[in-house]
């Protein structure tokens, strides 16, 4: 089982680990990772691994069985062998970004607190997908909010329930097409904000930034008919 390391620092750009096995296909399994997974509209970590007369480029990261993290190479290449120590290092400009926008789509679902359908994270823009049969009234004012928002520098931070106790709260769960992954017992908390000043609060398993200002301005773009009942809500980051 690899240890997900991006869960307790999402700031760490490089780490030692120790090679546990490699698949069938050429993927690397690692004893501990700060690769994030593709899974929840995310997209994997790519990066690069070095050891000893070795080094390999990683194009993306994948779930394997159970916690597993599989590392998917860029291109055929010399495999370190299992046992190796290395060091593992993230694209980190490409992950940050993801991070400001994973953030900044929790609050557009606080600006409109609609039912989630789906959603889709990247380096550049992201969207969300909201069961909204009428599109908003005025798009520029949904812009203003989540921009006042993200000003008010909220700290990001994570806790984590049981099981049973979500089902108590059934509203923490936003998302109708993806549910929390059960099985270990207990479930992970995005926390947007403090106490009574808490913003936003729901499950995910994704990496996001410390504080909400690191986002920066956003601009909300095309909100597209996707259906009778469904209206997809874009998202850019504007530097």
């Amino acid at each position: 089982m690899t240890e997900l390391v991006f869960r307790e620092d999402a700031y760490l750009r490089d780490l030692s680990a120790r090679v546990t096995s490699i698949t069938d296909e050429g993927g690397i399994v690692l004893d501990r990772t700060i690769f994030y997974p593709t899974g929840g509209g995310q997209p994997g970590d790519s990066g690069h691994l070095e050891w000893d007369n070795g080094r390999i480029e990683i194009a993306t990261a994948i779930k394997g069985q159970g916690e597993d993290v599989i590392l998917v190479p860029a291109e055929p290449s010399r495999l370190p062998a299992v046992g190796t120590t290395l060091r593992q290092f993230i694209t980190w400009e490409r992950r940050h970004r993801h991070m400001r926008v994973h953030t900044a789509l929790h609050l557009l679902s606080v600006v409109i607190p609609l039912p989630v359908t789906g959603g889709q994270i990247g380096a550049d823009k992201g969207r969300l997908d909201f069961l909204m049969p009428e599109p908003p009234e005025n798009k520029d004012e949904l812009e203003e909010t989540l921009n006042k928002l993200i000003a008010c520098d909220f700290m990001v931070s994570e806790e984590w329930i049981t099981e049973d106790e979500l089902d108590t709260k059934p509203d923490l769960v936003k998302t109708m097409s993806v549910k929390p992954p059960r099985g270990a017992g207990r479930i992970r908390l995005v926390r947007i904000g403090q106490g009574e000043n808490t913003a936003d609060l729901q499950p995910c398993g994704g990496t996001h930034v410390a504080w909400t200002s690191e986002i920066g301005r956003v601009q909300i773009g095309k909100i597209e008919s996707k259906g009778k009942q469904n209206r997809r809500v874009n998202l850019i980051l504007l530097d």
